[in-house]
């Protein structure tokens, strides 16, 4: 395992994810600041979540043909200084969701090229590795808003601008060490040739099965994400600050479970890890989606992302197994897609909660692990873990 290369590109995911976990907390004061809807601030996400589901595959088919390092730096630079215009175009909503478009396009641009690089910089502790990894996408997510609130409250809409400046400082370090991160990454796969591996090593039917429960994940994943700091404000009464705050310690809690996840893969099996975090998500986001007092809601919240991101880096590395021919589009799918597809949903998500309230719209979602628990209890091992 090469952890410094593996820290390098978990801190690239971190500065790349941070904008993904800093929009909900900008909501907010844009909701505030007059003229968006629930339904308007979710089309935000929506458009993050739509330009990067849909072109990550694309480009984790283009990371398994031709490696292209140079999209790590360039996609993170596209992701931070797309959404720090947000605050700067409030009142021109289509402009805003152009910038928000941008910035999901860098997000795509990132995640498999630099999943696919992990992988192999892992060496045999895929597990591990990967949520080296990983841990640096959900660090993103806990930092974002905590960098985007305070800068939001004090400076106003033009806080937004914060986003910009750890983007361009990412972009000039992987660009200075992205070419000798390659060669590292060559070295640890000792040459091998991933997209030589035999057709037949693809086991497709069990990745699409897999990624009916990935869905699943970046439906409730990305909902929480998007209306958290909105329901701790307009459902259990609290404040804008507190809103943010709790969503920064839902993420921290789920990046220490997640980098857990890797490593309770490497040792008990990835499979089993899966299917047990699953199943302790069911009561826990049941019971959050029901509860009024906002002690007993954050205590069941940091429950629910034990279970939500303890999942997280099991889920990739079978899909990378299922796919071994495939990297980079498995990467595309599991991580990357895995995170943003829930974005599509919420503008509908977005709707329903401006007509039923915001605690219909979780207790809505509260069923949705009961779908991701019977996926993964019925999923099988991949032939490599066979024998």
């Amino acid at each position: 395992m090469n952890k410094k290369f593996l820290w390098m590109l978990a801190a690239g995911h971190l500065f790349t994810d941070m904008n993904q976990g800093a929009l909900p907390a900008i909501l907010p004061f844009l909701i505030a600041a007059g003229g968006l809807s629930y339904a308007d601030a979710a089309g935000l996400t929506f458009a993050v979540a739509l330009s990067s589901s849909v072109i990550q595959p694309l480009f984790g088919i283009w990371a398994d043909r031709v490696s292209k390092s140079w999209l790590m730096p360039v996609g993170i630079l596209m992701a931070g200084c797309g959404l720090s215009l947000t605050g700067l175009l409030h009142g021109h909503y289509w402009l805003m969701f152009m910038v928000a478009v941008l910035s999901g396009i860098g997000i795509a641009a990132f995640h498999p090229e630099a999943a696919r690089m992990a992988n192999q910089l892992a060496g045999k502790k895929k597990g591990g590795g990967m949520s080296v990894f990983s841990v640096g996408g959900n660090i993103g997510f806990a930092f974002g808003p905590a960098a985007a609130t305070p800068a939001m409250l004090y400076l106003g809409l033009s806080g937004s601008l914060v986003l910009a400046v750890p983007a361009l400082a990412m972009f000039v370090i992987l660009m200075r060490q992205s070419a000798r991160m390659r060669e590292g990454a060559l070295a640890m796969a000792e040459g091998k040739n991933f997209s030589s591996v035999s057709a037949s090593e693809n086991e497709w039917g069990k990745f699409i099965w897999l990624t009916v429960a990935v869905v699943g994940r970046s439906v409730i994943f990305h909902n929480l994400n998007t209306f958290l700091p909105l329901y701790w404000t307009n459902v259990l009464g609290q404040s804008r600050a507190a809103g943010g705050t709790m969503l920064t310690l839902m993420f921290v809690v789920g990046a220490v479970s997640t980098f857990i996840g890797g490593h309770l893969a490497d040792r008990f099996g990835t499979n089993k890890i899966v299917k047990i975090g699953w199943v302790l998500l069911i009561p826990s986001l049941f019971l959050f989606s029901r509860v009024s007092s906002p002690a007993v809601a954050a205590a069941l919240l940091l429950l629910t992302a034990c279970s939500l991101f303890t999942v997280t880096t099991p889920m990739i590395v079978l899909g990378q197994r299922y796919l071994p021919g495939r990297l980079g589009f498995a990467s595309g799918v599991t991580l990357g897609l895995g995170v943003s597809v829930g974005g599509i949903v919420a503008p509908f998500v977005g709707k329903y909660a401006d007509v039923n309230g915001l605690t219909a719209a979780f207790q809505m979602l509260a069923f949705l692990p009961l779908l991701g628990a019977f996926v993964t209890l019925t999923l099988r091992k991949p032939k490599m873990e066979q024998g």
